[in-house]
């Protein structure tokens, strides 16, 4: 019950006023049909949870295969000659030299150097096929037409759905369906076919487990929805076990763990900016906030802050905006994400803390409703990953 009220506390339901503005994804009706109780989300109505609870969901996750409705995510594709050059004007990231059907992790910024949004992006040949997150997508893609849309033609594919089967067992339910994915490693992609419709597979996902993201036409969702659940190792996975999922993987939640605040070294998010982009590099630079962000890199610019992982000394789950302290009182920071990590079985939190105080093995406390409880500066992930390389 604790850590159903500590996720499901992110999803509150809206007035009911409020509640036919909501937008349904292709699956809707199936989330029904399951029992799925439902919760607003980025504007969409949502599963939150299914009958057998966050525990068992994400349980079933880290030892099977859970199927996730991740549909309210934004699609879009960038095509034309320069499109590579140009969406690598936007983000610190290689795109240029990204091979065919490989994908990456990209961070569009500000002028300043804070994050606007984290997303996935794929080098199709013909295009790049881009995920952005769903709260973010009109304002992602209002950005992008802004800063390269005469140098490049940006397509949103909104309408098209995104289902996420993640799990040790994904790939042996999945190739049933598909034939090929099997031979996909992390991060790279494939074009698919089923029943007529054309799909999109990438070896990837957001619980720090094997697992694949297949984009596919509104229409066909469903039926491959149910095709994959039919799959005797495969169970329909809601919002709050995607969550503690994710936090367990070490993997920022946006609007959580990052957002306009705070730059991608700050974030501890220095992997996803390649040699070539930093200074001495051969694409150095040319991105939004590149002067900050190169020179929170190399040093010339003193962080005042660091994201960190962080487990309770003892058994008391830490939320989010929850302060943390030094050991003599002092304020050093702030919890953006925590939980009790059902997998880790410990209270696990991402946060914020002052540069002295990021140092793994460092002890802080936390103000729980008024009550000091230890903490510890951990590594992450607090679960190992389990991504297939090959």
């Amino acid at each position: 019950m604790a850590l159903c009220h500590g996720i499901c506390s992110q999803f509150e339901s809206p007035p009911v006023s409020d509640t036919i503005a909501l937008l349904q994804t292709p699956l809707n009706a199936l989330h029904l049909e399951l029992g799925a109780r439902m919760v607003p989300f980025a504007g969409y109505s949502m599963p939150v949870q299914y009958p057998a609870g966050l525990m068992a969901e994400h349980h079933h996750t880290r030892n099977a295969a859970g199927l996730f409705d991740v549909s309210h995510m934004g699609q879009l594709t960038l095509s034309g000659p320069d499109a590579a050059a140009a969406f690598e004007s936007l983000m610190p990231v290689d795109v240029i030299g990204l091979g065919l059907n490989k994908q990456r992790y990209g961070l569009l910024l500000t002028d300043e150097g804070g994050i606007i949004d984290d997303l996935m992006f794929v080098n199709r040949g013909d295009n790049i096929f881009v995920i952005v997150n769903g709260a973010c997508k009109h304002g992602d893609l209002a950005h992008i037409q802004a800063r390269i849309g005469g140098r490049c033609t940006i397509t949103p594919q909104f309408d098209r759905a995104l289902l996420a089967l993640q799990g040790p067992q994904a790939v042996t339910a999945l190739a049933r369906l598909l034939t090929g994915v099997e031979q996909l490693v992390f991060m790279t992609g494939m074009a698919a076919s089923w029943n007529g419709a054309d799909l999109y597979v990438t070896r990837s996902g957001y619980t720090g487990e094997d697992g694949f993201e297949i984009s596919l036409p509104a229409a066909s969702a469903d039926a491959f929805a149910r095709a994959l659940l039919a799959q005797a190792e495969v169970k329909p996975i809601g919002l709050g076990a995607r969550n503690s999922l994710r936090l367990e993987a070490g993997l920022c939640l946006y609007g959580n763990d990052i957002d306009t605040t705070t730059t991608p070294v700050e974030a501890a998010l220095n992997w996803a900016m390649q040699k070539v982009r930093r200074t001495g590099g051969e694409r150095a630079g040319g991105f939004p906030g590149a002067a900050r962000v190169l020179a929170q890199l190399d040093g010339s610019e003193t962080l005042t802050r660091k994201r960190v992982g962080l487990i309770a000394l003892e058994r008391v789950p830490v939320r989010e905006h929850v302060e943390l302290q030094s050991l003599d009182g002092a304020k050093i920071g702030e919890v953006t994400s925590g939980l009790l990590g059902p997998t880790a079985d410990k209270p696990v939190a991402i946060g914020y803390v002052t540069p002295e105080h990021a140092a793994v093995g460092t002890r802080v406390n936390a103000l729980v409703r008024g009550k000091a409880v230890a903490m510890e500066v951990a590594p992450m992930p607090f679960v190992p990953n389990r991504y297939f390389r090959g």
